[in-house]
């Protein structure tokens, strides 16, 4: 016991401040003013437009997290700070933290509540327009290069017609009808999302071959006549009872031997790893009430249940996979 120290638990109860430290150094445009040329204090002073005293806090913040290096009195972004928060447009990371900060931040003072609770307050559809942006552009920034990978690792070629089912932006869509040409995608989600997706298609070459329906997939019909359906981010936010429900609207409106691909984060069968998963699992829980991270046997129950053949579990981006699935 006398090699003992609280060192790993303080680390941990400090995570917070470093977590806010980052959201407020990318808020304050730390990494973007920094993404052209070292600078010094008195230099970021006046591109930020922040005192020199407390930028100096953020800065010293970000140094001592290997965010920022100094060289005499000069600053610099890491490189994983140039790569992901200096405002390169493919790899931008700054919306998932806008989206962390504004949005799950506040909602994780609740956490308790819904531990003690069994179940959380459901957010989504409650968004306001301002909200719906945060989130929508914080997703879609997450996964993008999910999106991308399933692209380049899935054989759309043999299909004419996909439906992505709460598929946010449309930004899958976009990144698979970029590849396939001749492909024609429809993008199903509530009604606040659609509104974000419409906005971002409309910029987008892809936007034209691609069918906006709003709804409810547990009050409404979901559109038909797809031969390859897409639910990517979705079963973390649903309950087991609620995803065996969707798997089966889903079969309904599938043609004969149309393929399912079910895109997440999985737990393996201890449930902690990867370490992402039972973190992110507070995450899901917060937002949708009743979500979590599942196992990868545990779809296969759900799938033999719902009349989907699991095929095969494809890697993607890491943690994300791919499960893929056959209607029979």
């Amino acid at each position: 016991m006398a090699n003992v120290t609280p060192e790993p638990i303080m680390r941990i109860a400090m995570g917070f401040m470093a977590a806010k430290h980052l959201f407020t150094a990318s808020s304050v445009g730390l990494f973007e003013n920094l993404a052209s040329a070292p600078a010094t204090l008195e230099e970021l002073v006046e591109r930020c437009r922040i005192p020199e005293r407390t930028l100096r806090i953020s800065i010293d913040a970000m140094v001592s997290l290997g965010l920022l290096e100094r060289e005499q009195d000069r600053y610099r972004n890491s490189p994983a700070a140039a790569a992901f928060l200096s405002g390169k447009a493919e790899s931008d990371l700054r919306p998932v933290l806008r989206f962390w900060d504004r949005m799950s931040y506040p909602l994780w003072m609740n956490l308790e509540n819904a531990v003690r609770a069994g179940e959380g307050q459901r957010q989504f559809n409650r968004f306001s327009g301002e909200e719906q942006q945060i989130f929508s552009a914080g997703v879609e920034a997450f996964t993008a290069g999910v999106a991308a990978a399933l692209a380049a690792n899935y054989d759309f070629g043999r299909h004419l017609h996909v439906l992505d089912v709460g598929g946010g932006t449309g930004s899958f869509l976009i990144a698979i009808l970029r590849r396939y040409g001749a492909l024609q995608g429809t993008l199903f989600e509530l009604p606040g999302a659609c509104a974000v997706a419409r906005q971002r298609l409309a910029t987008e070459p892809e936007g034209g071959r691609i069918a906006v329906v709003e709804g409810d997939f547990f009050q409404d019909p979901l559109p038909s006549g797809h031969d390859v359906l897409i639910l990517a981010n979705t079963v973390h936010v649903l309950s087991v009872a609620h995803n065996l429900e969707l798997l089966r609207n889903m079969h309904a409106q599938a043609t004969a031997g149309a393929r399912l691909l079910i895109v997440d984060l999985w737990m393996d069968e201890s449930r902690t790893q990867p370490p992402a998963a039972p973190l992110m699992s507070g995450e899901f829980l917060i937002y949708s009430g009743e979500g979590q991270a599942y196992t990868e046997t545990e779809v296969d129950g759900w799938l033999a249940q719902t009349r989907w053949r699991k095929l095969e579990h494809k890697a993607l981006e890491e943690p994300i996979s791919v499960i893929i699935a056959e209607a029979v």
